[in-house]
């Protein structure tokens, strides 16, 4: 039935305008993807199966996961499954398909799986597999939505969490999770609580990456990185197994087995979860000088803090009398900074006024790196050095909201020491290791200030020696911290 569902899906997918998808957060699973995950679960001597699709669209995954068990992959007497969809277009087809397993039973549910489920609560339902492909669309925190899984304990800023953390909460202890999602849960503040609610409830058994961002979903021009995730409500957490592959064939698919700690940090108080991708461990973990925070650094980051559109009627093309530069990455490169820069798209100044001057900072030097990069961009962290030389007589300079900076208490870093971390941000062992934890292109403020960092000494070095060679090549950066570090 899965290849009759996946019929279906390449008939049914393009006549869904995409106003329809956005509005329901709707991203079809591909056949290969719905195989791959029915086939994490692990064997059982349970009697009867009570799967849960929630947000089931056309049921590839139940087929896919029924198609097992009948082909001898599970050993159940019975199955009870049970599917929520909340579109009607593609409810009538879900109906049909599941109806062709005849010794299954099955019960379809119309309706809003988020708003039905917290208006009953949160108890044990009796799963004992759920399978997840849900739908993806971020939760105002005034929705109804948002309040509605408030009321029972989960503070989440997304449907696709929501839907994992309401599957958590209502499976039966031992219950298997198997759900794809995009990955942005692991790090960042935002998904604090979700990752705390389930880390709290469930163990996570296994994870799948994958290494291209375009593929997973590419008739729906999804370019979120995606995970698949096992959990296991109630479980006891041990080691870790992930595997990687290149795309969704699976053709190259790697597996490998962490200890824990090395997915969660323990003594990472905002537990980010980490996909490591090779056995050894990377510079960053392995050098005991790699270790100061920055509050030990006595340096600060923070995001950009003039948002344009915020301040459009203070913003000018080019500098004029009473403006003061306003910085954008463009105006910045890993060997300097250039302003202004004609025929920019974007100002390259801003009034200094009563209005402006808040947001404001003295100029000087500072590291900055971009919050966002492009979707295949060969590195996540990129850092530039703002020079105050290239300003003129500028006192004060703006930064636009699209830049992380690094200052001291909303001042400018000693040269060298502004230089120094710029090198180190630009290290493969750097990238390395916020790829291990950062699954989208966005480069948080959050997620730099809870990296480990070399002393300032250290930094001061690193400094030093890129102010002495103006050439340097990726290879003399990453030998630099070596020897620096080891």
């Amino acid at each position: 039935m899965l290849e009759l569902a996946n019929s279906v899906y390449q008939e049914v997918a393009p006549l869904i305008a995409q106003k329809h998808k956005a509005e329901f957060g709707q991203f079809m699973t591909p056949s290969n993807v719905a195989r791959f995950m029915a086939s994490l679960f692990p064997s059982c001597t349970l009697q009867t199966c009570r799967l849960l699709d929630a947000g089931a669209g056309l049921g590839a995954l139940s087929c896919a996961f029924l198609d097992r068990w009948k082909n001898g992959g599970f050993a159940f007497e019975t199955v009870e499954a049970t599917a929520y969809e909340i579109d009607d277009a593609l409810r009538a087809h879900l109906a049909q398909h599941l109806a062709d397993y005849s010794q299954v039973k099955t019960n379809i549910i119309s309706g809003d799986y988020i708003k039905l489920v917290t208006a009953e609560g949160l108890q044990n339902r009796g799963y004992t597999h759920v399978i997840l492909n849900p739908p993806y669309r971020k939760i105002n925190s005034q929705s109804a939505h948002r309040l509605a899984l408030r009321n029972v304990g989960i503070e989440t800023v997304n449907l696709y969490s929501a839907f994992v953390a309401l599957a958590v909460a209502t499976a039966a202890p031992g219950g298997q999770i198997v759900a794809i999602i995009p990955r942005s849960f692991c790090n960042g503040p935002y998904y604090r609580s979700f990752r705390n609610f389930i880390l709290e409830r469930s163990a996570i058994r296994y994870m799948h990456l994958f290494a291209s961002r375009n593929k997973v979903f590419k008739d729906d021009a999804v370019l979120q990185e995606n995970i698949i995730i096992r959990l296991e409500r109630s479980g006891q957490q041990g080691p870790v197994t992930v595997t990687t592959s290149t795309d969704d064939s699976f053709s190259d698919i790697v597996t490998k087995k962490y200890p824990f700690e090395r997915i969660v940090f323990p003594e990472d108080p905002e537990r980010f979860i980490h996909v490591p991708t090779a056995n050894e461990k990377n510079t960053i973990e392995l050098s005991p000088a790699v270790h100061y925070t920055l509050a030990d650094l006595g340096i600060k980051v923070s995001t950009g803090p003039v948002v344009d559109f915020r301040l459009k009627e203070y913003l000018r093309l080019m500098p004029e009398e009473g403006t003061v530069p306003l910085i954008y990455p463009s105006h910045l490169s890993m060997t300097g900074t250039v302003w202004p820069v004609p025929n920019l798209k974007k100002p390259n100044a801003i009034l200094c006024n009563n209005a402006t001057e808040k947001w404001l900072y003295p100029n000087g030097f500072y590291c900055v790196v971009r919050r966002f990069s492009s979707k295949e961009e060969k590195r996540r962290v990129m850092a530039s050095v703002v020079d105050p030389s290239a300003f003129g007589d500028h006192s004060v300079l703006g930064f636009e909201n699209h830049l992380n900076l690094f200052h001291e208490n909303k001042h400018g870093l000693p040269e060298l020491l502004a230089r120094g971390l710029a090198v180190f941000l630009n290290t493969t062992a750097v990238d390395q290791n916020f790829r291990c934890f950062n699954g989208h292109t966005q480069v948080n403020a959050t997620d730099l200030k809870l990296m480990k960092y070399p002393s300032r000494n250290t930094l001061m070095q690193l400094g030093d020696w890129v102010k002495r060679n103006s050439k340097v090549t990726q290879k003399m950066i990453d030998t630099q911290l070596e020897k620096l570090t080891a």
